[in-house]
């Protein structure tokens, strides 16, 4: 496992961006495919999201990153719809 994190290191920021996601939204609909819910996938990733990010900058810095989320929410930064969500 690791030597595959050594190669993924290699590429530029930006297409280690674009690779996680593809692979994550491929996760995702699997996960989706044997029955879990979207926001029980959700809930999942935010979780290991949370559980990495701490194990990379700490408790302190992710506290103070959840801590803008609010703002971000609110302007739109993770909407991927259009229009108002019901």
């Amino acid at each position: 496992m690791r030597a595959m994190c050594e190669a993924v290191e290699t590429l530029p920021k930006n297409e280690q961006k674009d690779r996680a996601l593809d692979l994550i939204l491929d996760a995702w609909d699997t996960a989706l495919t044997r029955g879990c819910a979207p926001e029980q996938i959700a809930t999942s990733a935010i979780f290991a999201a949370f559980t990495d990010l701490i194990d990379v900058y700490g408790e302190d810095v992710v506290a103070e990153m959840a801590h803008r989320l609010p703002a971000r929410v609110r302007r739109g930064e993770f909407s991927m719809r259009m229009g108002p969500a019901n």
